[in-house]
């Protein structure tokens, strides 16, 4: 097969979209080596991505498109998909190229979440605008839809009204990495490195309102728990508000930015336990990780969450600091149990290995072009 990918998050987003990018392409990669790959993004001075041996980067050639990148994007990739003669352009981050349904061309969209309609108080007007627009436009014109949990499903047939026979839930894969075992001499460096104490408690995501980080605090304030929590994730003015409340409660917390994916299997294979309260999300690949890495989970019992934990983690109800303070605390009083979990979870997460996630998505691929 032939396929196009819209790679400018594999190749300019540290996390999330990013991360989803770049295991995405190098999975399919890697396991159909004789597939073809062109990967279309506006180009980086400093790019978070090495593209695979058998694909091909296209980007903008003249200095025009150069300078208008998200222009050259929009309109002309769907041109270009044509001239390479694709099989299939997977639009890997909510939207597709104007016109894709007019070249030929079978086209795919993953949607990861609808959460600017869920939550719209966390995002400003105009970016809602801007998301919803291309959000149902790509929805309208994909060839099939690619969501990544049966939430997300379930959130584009109730607001977006999209068939359900047009939707396909693979889940998404974790990095190779999370699943290798790490040694002592490389958690030593790391605790060196960031100065971090012997034992701690670990959580993963951007620190902003709906990550919810003010209730994980707040349930180590209620259980006195004095063991240090290390946060690791994208600072926003959200952060200022957590350090009042860890400064008034004196509670031992340490921020972490910038951390590399290698660096972070060594976190979660060095923590006690990953804490992640997050109010909502599409699917919550931290969990994933954190299991694939042997390290229990204590997660929301909200959204995908429990999809993406299975029966491996300990769910709480996000909104109930007490709640995720007493989870700690079980979670600590009990070594067979602590051991239960973590056996559970390496269980678990050999459900999202790249292997088996490259296979769903050529299946997809090929049932659309031989449809």
């Amino acid at each position: 097969m032939i396929i196009g990918f819209d790679a400018k998050r594999a190749f300019n987003n540290a996390a999330g979209l990013g991360n989803f990018s770049r295991n995405t392409i190098s999975a399919l990669a890697d396991q159909f080596p004789d597939d073809r790959f062109f990967l279309f993004h506006p180009g980086n001075t400093n790019p978070l991505f090495t593209a695979p041996e058998n694909s091909t980067e296209i980007k903008p050639k003249n200095l025009a498109w150069k300078i208008l990148k998200n222009v050259w994007r929009s309109f002309q990739i769907s041109k270009l998909a044509k001239e390479h003669h694709l099989d299939i352009y997977h639009g890997l981050s909510h939207e597709l190229p104007a016109g894709i349904e007019k070249t030929g061309t079978k086209s795919v969209v993953t949607i990861h979440d609808l959460i600017y309609i869920r939550y719209p108080n966390f995002f400003m007007k105009i970016d809602r605008n801007i998301y919803d627009l291309k959000f149902r436009q790509a929805c309208r014109v994909a060839d099939r839809i690619h969501a990544i949990s049966e939430q997300t499903k379930r959130d584009l047939i109730q607001f977006f009204e999209v068939p359900e026979e047009k939707i396909d839930v693979i889940y998404q894969s974790v990095n190779p990495m999370f699943f290798e075992v790490c040694t002592e001499e490389q958690k030593l460096a790391i605790r060196k490195k960031y100065k971090l104490p012997e034992a701690f408690i670990l959580t993963v995501g951007t620190i902003e309102p709906r990550k919810n980080l003010m209730n994980l605090l707040k349930g180590m304030a209620s259980e006195k728990i004095q063991i240090p929590l290390v946060v690791v994730g994208r600072s926003t003015g959200y952060q200022q508000r957590a350090r009042s409340f860890i400064e008034e409660n004196r509670l031992q917390v340490i921020f972490l930015h910038g951390i590399q994916d290698a660096e972070l299997a060594v976190l979660y294979q060095s923590a006690k336990a990953m804490i992640y309260p997050s109010l909502f999300e599409g699917f919550g690949l931290p969990v994933a990780e954190a299991q694939a890495s042997g390290c229990p989970v204590i997660a929301s019992n909200t959204s995908s969450l429990p999809e993406a934990g299975g029966d491996a983690a300990i769910y709480i109800n996000p909104e109930k600091p007490e709640e995720i303070g007493k989870a700690i605390v079980s979670l600590f009083a009990d070594k067979n149990y602590r051991e239960t979990i973590i056996a559970k979870g390496r269980i678990n997460a050999q459900r999202f290995t790249p292997e088996k996630y490259a296979i769903q998505l050529s299946n997809l691929y090929k049932s659309i072009i031989h449809a």
